[in-house]
C-alpha cells in the first residue's frame, strides 16, 4: 500500500470511528434528545454544530470549485450564504427560539391555526430538504471514490452506511456532538493545505492576504494580475469581473441564497438546542465566526486552485504538456470519470482552451477542485489525506441535520401532529429512526443520478427554501395580522411558480427535454437564471398572502396575542404596564 493511501485510510477511518463513538456516547433514549438534544447544548458548542451543519459538501467541495471557474460570478455564493446566516440571526430564529417548538412546520402550524399550514410546510421542507441532500451524496461519492479509489456508487454505500449509523442512533443529541468534532476535522482540512499553498504561491502565510499579494518569484506581479492574464490568454472571460450573467441576475442570485439560507429548516432547528433566548443569540455570533474560518479561505483556495491547473498543463505561454507525461494526480483523477481528455488533434498534447472544438480537457468536474488541489500543488501526502476526510466530514454533517429535518417533518409533523396525534413518545421515536432511514436510501438513489453539479443542485433547494418558508416565517413574526389562508396560498404559489420555472429549463425530475411550457427562450423571465428564482418566488408568495389577507381577514385575536408574546421581551409587559 503507497504512503497517500495509508495516510488516507488512517484519516478518514480514523475521523469515522470518532464519530461513531460519539454518536454512541450521546445516543438519543427520548424524542427531546432525538430532535432537540434535549435542549441543553452550550452556545459555544451550538455554533460549531451549526458552522458543520452549514459547511456542506456545497461549501467545502463545490463553491472554492465555483470560484476557481466563476471568477468574480462565483462571490454570490459567499455573500449570499453568509448574508443570509446574518438574517437568520437577526430576524428569525430569536423570536422561533421564544416560541419553543421542535420543528419549523410545527411553528408555521401554531402561529397560523392550520393544520393544512403545517402540510404544506411539510412538503416544502421535504423538497428543499431533499434537493440539498442530493449535493451532499454527491459529495461524499466523489471524496470516497478517488480516495479510497473505489466505484463512485460503492463509494457512496459507504457514506450512506456512515450516515445511518450515527444519525438515527444518535438523533439530534448524536449529530450535535458529532458535528462538532467534523466542524474540527473540517476546518483543519480546509485551512491547513491552503497555508501551504499561499505560501508556496506567494510567500504569504494567511491565504485571505495572499490573494491581494504579489507572487513570490520576485517579479512583482500580484496574483490575481496573473490569473487575469493566463485565462485570457486561453480565451476565457476575465477572472476578476467575469459576471453571472446579468446584475439583475447577479442580485436576484444573491438575494435566492441569503433568504433561503434564512428558511433552511435543518438549520433553523438546531436554534431549538439551547435553553434559552440569549442563548441562542450567542450561538449565532459564534457559528458566523466558525463559518467565516473557512468563507474567507474559499476565494484563495478558487484562485490558486485555477492558476495551479492551468500551469501544469501549460507551463509556458504557447507550451502544452505532454499528454504522456501528465502528473499522478490527473491519471488518478481520470480513473474517477470526473476529469476527461481527449486528444482531438492527435498531436499527444494536452489543450486546455475556452474554444470547445479545440478543448481537449473535455471534462473538468468543478467539484474536485478542492480535492485535487494540494496534490496539484505538491503538498506532502498527509496533507492530501487530511482533505479527504475533511471533505467527508462536511458532507456527512449536513447529510444529517437535513435528513433529521426530513425525519421530524414526517414523524412529529405529520404523523404525531396531524395523522395519529395519540402516537406513544416510543413509538414516535421509532417512526423517526425507520422515516430517516427511508430518507437515506431515497436520497442515496439520487446521489446515483444527480442533477448537475454539487452546488448547482444546492443553489437549487436554496431557491425552493426562499420562495415558500421564509417568506411564511416572516409574515409569521412580523405581521400579527397575517391570516391562515393566505399564507398557506402564499407558500403554494411561491413554490409552484418557482418549480414551474425550475422545470421549464431544467425538464421534469431533472430530464431534459419533458418541460410542460413549451420551447420557450432560456432564462426568459428578465434573463434571471432558474438557480436564481428563489427571490421571484418570494416576492410572489409575499404578494399573493398579502392581496388574499385583504379578502380573507386578519388572524384571530388569540394569534395576534401569541405573536406578541414572542415579539415582545419577557418583562417588558410589566415595565411598560408601570
Amino acid at each position: 500500500m503507497d504512503d497517500l493511501k495509508l495516510y488516507t485510510y488512517i484519516a478518514v477511518f480514523g475521523s469515522f470511528a470518532l464519530y461513531f463513538a460519539i454518536a454512541w456516547w450521546a445516543r438519543a433514549g427520548s424524542t427531546s434528545d432525538f430532535y432537540v438534544a434535549g435542549g441543553g447544548v452550550t452556545p459555544m458548542q451550538n455554533g460549531m454544530a451549526i458552522g458543520a451543519d452549514w459547511m456542506s459538501a456545497a461549501s467545502f467541495i463545490s463553491m472554492a470549485g465555483l470560484i476557481a471557474f466563476l471568477g468574480y460570478g462565483g462571490s454570490v455564493f459567499l455573500m449570499g450564504w453568509t448574508g443570509g446566516y446574518v438574517l437568520l440571526a437577526m430576524l428569525l430564529a430569536p423570536y422561533m427560539r421564544k416560541h419553543g417548538k421542535f420543528t419549523v412546520p410545527e411553528f408555521i402550524s401554531d402561529r397560523y391555526y392550520s393544520k393544512t399550514a403545517r402540510i404544506v410546510a411539510v412538503v416544502c421542507l421535504i423538497i428543499a430538504s431533499l434537493t440539498y441532500i442530493i449535493g451532499q451524496m454527491k459529495g461524499v461519492g466523489v471524496a470516497f471514490s478517488r480516495f479510497l479509489e473505489v466505484d463512485y456508487g460503492l463509494g457512496l454505500g459507504i457514506g450512506m452506511l456512515v450516515v445511518w449509523v450515527y444519525a438515527v442512533l444518535g438523533g439530534m443529541k448524536g449529530i450535535t456532538y458529532t458535528q462538532i468534532a467534523q466542524y474540527c476535522v473540517l476546518i483543519f482540512a480546509y485551512t491547513v493545505p491552503a497555508i501551504f499553498i499561499s505560501l508556496q504561491l506567494t510567500g504569504n502565510p494567511i491565504p485571505q492576504l495572499g490573494l491581494g499579494s504579489t507572487l513570490a518569484d520576485g517579479s512583482g506581479t500580484y496574483l490575481l494580475d496573473k490569473l487575469d492574464l493566463v485565462v485570457t490568454d486561453l480565451g476565457f472571460k476575465e477572472y476578476t469581473t467575469d459576471n453571472m450573467g446579468s446584475s439583475l441576475n447577479m442580485f436576484a442570485y444573491t438575494l435566492s441564497l441569503m433568504i433561503g439560507t434564512a428558511g433552511l429548516p435543518h438549520v433553523i432547528m438546531r436554534f431549538f438546542t439551547v435553553p434559552s433566548v440569549k442563548a441562542a443569540r450567542s450561538s449565532a455570533g459564534y457559528a458566523l465566526v466558525f463559518i467565516a474560518l473557512l468563507y474567507t479561505v474559499a476565494p484563495a483556495v478558487g484562485a490558486m486552485a485555477r492558476l495551479n491547473l492551468i500551469d501544469t498543463l501549460q507551463p509556458e505561454p504557447g507550451q502544452h504538456l505532454e499528454y504522456e507525461q501528465r502528473p499522478q494526480w490527473f491519471k488518478d483523477w481520470e480513473k474517477t470519470g470526473l476529469l476527461e481528455f481527449e486528444d482531438k488533434n492527435s498531436d499527444g498534447k494536452i489543450q486546455y482552451v475556452a474554444d470547445e472544438t479545440t478543448n481537449e480537457m473535455v471534462k473538468v468536474d468543478r467539484d474536485i477542485m478542492v480535492l485535487a488541489n494540494p496534490a496539484i500543488a505538491n503538498l506532502p501526502n498527509w496533507v492530501i489525506a487530511l482533505v479527504a476526510a475533511g471533505g467527508l466530514a462536511a458532507a456527512l454533517s449536513t447529510a444529517a441535520g437535513l435528513l433529521l429535518a426530513i425525519s421530524s417533518s414526517v414523524s412529529h409533523d405529520l404523523m404525531k401532529g396531524v395523522l395519529t396525534p395519540n402516537l406513544s413518545e416510543k413509538n414516535e421515536l421509532l417512526a423517526g429512526r425507520i422515516v430517516m432511514t427511508l430518507a437515506i436510501l431515497v436520497s442515496g438513489y439520487l446521489g446515483l443520478n444527480p442533477p448537475g453539479f454539487a452546488a448547482g443542485t444546492v443553489a437549487l433547494a436554496f431557491g425552493l427554501a426562499a420562495s415558500s418558508i421564509f417568506p411564511a416565517l416572516m409574515m409569521g413574526i412580523f405581521v400579527k395580522k397575517m391570516s391562515g389562508t393566505a399564507a398557506v396560498s402564499g407558500m403554494i404559489a411561491g413554490i409552484g411558480v418557482t418549480m414551474l420555472y425550475v422545470f421549464q429549463h431544467k425538464g421534469i425530475m431533472f430530464i431534459p427535454g419533458t418541460s410542460f411550457l413549451g420551447p420557450l427562450e432560456e432564462n426568459w423571465f428578465l434573463g434571471i437564471s432558474p438557480n436564481a428564482f428563489g427571490a421571484v418566488g418570494a416576492i410572489v408568495n409575499f404578494t399573493v398572502a398579502f392581496v388574499v389577507c385583504q379578502f380573507t381577514g386578519p388572524a384571530p385575536k388569540e394569534i395576534q396575542d401569541l405573536v406578541d408574546n414572542f415579539r415582545i421581551p419577557s418583562g417588558a409587559g410589566a415595565a411598560h404596564e408601570h
